[in-house]
């Protein structure tokens, strides 16, 4: 299998088999949506599309954060791993839009295998793709802009990446690597609201999950399920 790095601005442009990784937050959330028990998260590209979804199903969950991390208007609540580990969203549908993670997704229009990722279904991610066989997959770092290194992204990548040419690396660098990154270290400082330590801590918690996070196309945006048997493949 090839392996294959792109990014934000370059998603349009790929094709094959394509993982979305953004660790902070995006699909740290997504994950923890449904190991909550939401029945899926739809990723959409805009706030617009988010609030209109969210209008048209009186039982959704619309989460959203604007480029640096505050909460986007109108929606139910900001993109946080962390408070969405204290709910029971049960039966319900998460309606997703961050500035990283879910354009990226969008973005992805010719990719014929699309999945989303973060540290903490990386092992899962990597068992997926084994068992689907590619014969090359291309990792998108979305978390690059210009007061950012994107090293928590990079960092969930080159685990993957290890894990599928068959090594098997300690956990931990990669998690130390979310909390030193430029990002990740906004989160320790405890000066924004926006941006709690207890996400961080949710964001680098590796293979905290054991599903993967593959994505269907809808009319309506990206539908985000788990699936288990990619991590019962291990």
């Amino acid at each position: 299998m090839k392996i294959l790095r792109s990014d934000l601005p370059h998603c349009g442009e790929l094709h094959g088999a394509v993982v979305v990784i953004d660790v902070l937050r995006s699909f740290t959330t997504a994950a923890y949506a449904l190991a909550r028990g939401a029945d899926e998260v739809m990723a959409v590209d805009s706030i617009e599309a988010a609030r209109a979804l969210r209008a048209a199903d009186a039982g959704a969950l619309a989460i959203g954060a604007i480029g640096g991390g505050a909460p986007a208007p109108g929606l139910d609540m900001g993109n946080s791993p962390s408070r969405l580990a204290a709910l029971d969203l049960r039966g319900r549908r998460v309606i997703l839009y961050t500035a990283g993670g879910t354009r990226g997704l969008l973005a992805c229009q010719h990719a014929g295998v699309l999945l989303a990722a973060s540290l903490v279904c990386a092992s899962a991610t990597a068992a997926c793709l084994l068992a689907l066989a590619p014969p090359s997959v291309t990792l998108v770092v979305t978390g690059i802009w210009s007061d950012r290194d994107g090293d928590e992204d990079h960092a969930c990548a080159d685990l993957i990446e290890a894990l599928l040419l068959g090594r098997d690396p300690p956990r931990s660098p990669y998690a130390a690597r979310v909390r030193d990154s430029d990002f990740g270290r906004r989160f320790r400082a405890g000066t924004d609201p926006h941006l709690p330590v207890a996400d961080l801590e949710c964001c680098a918690a590796v293979d905290r999950f054991d599903f993967a996070l593959p994505i269907r196309r809808t009319s309506s945006g990206m539908v985000i399920r788990r699936s288990q048997w990619a991590a019962d493949e291990r």
